[in-house]
């Protein structure tokens, strides 16, 4: 894909404990809307190697088989989230990060991906657009193949590299995968709540709560699940560590990370080699708690215990559909 866009080449993954502190601290300097400008950066991280250590406990808290050849169809995001942090977290970007919400993601895999390939990411803000309840921003995460490597050459060390305090080599095109098409891509948006006026305020088409799928599981959530979602993918957002931290942000109890709902349910699910999901977050998961997994036709949900609380909905198919 030929693109006039500047791109940034890191030379490993930023971490993410000072992005969610910067993101936090500039916050209340944001004013967002929908015709903000926002950053054009493309963030592109090429020789990314998978720690399989880090991948394998991934796969147990989600409910994948490990061990397996291929990545989760979910894994990707786990690698690109830091980027988008990077993105999102910084001065440019027009959304405040405290009290953004993740509320929808497409994902489209090509083929398989190996656990012990290699990759490259490129991570960039799509646009901006207006929500009934604020603002909306999407994200794109794009997974282009590098030269394979075999099981033993696999890092154990996560992302290429040590990279220095920002992480950045410079500015140049996209890579070295230039012009190939990505193997994994996925569109993410995220919700910034603020008054709108009318003329930033699309009206919906109402639609009824759809009827529940047939529920073919119950699981019980243990009040330590975010923390160990967090130490598996990175993301140690406070809300999901522990009911004294998420009460800091308005939440009873901590929640569940909305891309664990999502996961968990694909991994019960199944999906093809190639395949497309969408999946939309519609509540969130106290915890402890129960609940229940729903799916038929292609479709799959997971519920509150008593069948009620709709908390993620989606769609699996092949790729390309039939």
């Amino acid at each position: 894909m030929t693109t006039t866009t500047p791109a940034a080449t890191l030379t490993g993954a930023p971490a993410l404990a000072p992005l969610l502190a910067r993101g936090a601290l500039l916050s209340p300097l944001k004013r967002p809307r929908p015709d903000a400008d926002f950053p054009r950066t493309r963030l592109v991280l090429p020789g990314l190697r998978i720690d399989l250590a880090r991948l394998a406990a991934y796969e147990r808290v989600c409910g994948f088989a490990t061990g397996a050849d291929a990545l989760p169809v979910t894994y990707p995001h786990v690698l690109g989230f830091p980027l988008a942090m990077r993105l999102m977290s910084g001065r440019d970007f027009p959304l405040p990060l405290l009290g953004l919400v993740h509320t929808s993601i497409t994902v489209t895999r090509r083929a398989p991906m190996p656990a012990t390939g290699t990759y490259e990411l490129t991570v960039y803000v799509e646009g901006l657009t207006p929500h009934r309840r604020g603002t909306e921003a999407s994200v794109v995460t794009e997974v282009r193949a590098g030269a394979t490597a075999g099981r033993g050459a696999a890092s154990a060390r996560g992302a290429t590299g040590t990279a220095g305090p920002s992480g950045v080599a410079g500015p140049s095109g996209v890579g070295g995968a230039v012009g190939a098409d990505p193997v994994w891509e996925s569109r993410s948006t995220y919700l910034a709540r603020h008054r709108t006026t009318a003329a930033h305020s699309p009206e919906e088409p109402s639609a009824e709560p759809p009827a529940p799928l047939p529920a073919l599981a119950e699981w019980s959530l243990g009040g330590d699940l975010g923390r160990r979602y967090a130490a598996a993918s990175g993301d140690r957002n406070p809300i999901h560590l522990h009911p004294l931290t998420a009460r800091l942000f308005g939440f009873p109890r901590a929640i569940a990370h909305g891309m664990w709902t999502v996961a968990r349910c694909l991994a019960e699910h199944g999906t093809p080699d190639a395949a497309a999901v969408r999946a939309r977050f519609r509540a969130p998961v106290q915890l402890p708690g129960t609940v229940t997994y729903g799916a038929g036709d292609g479709r799959f949900e997971m519920r509150g215990g008593d069948g009620r609380r709709l908390h993620v909905s989606g769609e699996v198919g092949p790729y390309p559909a039939a």
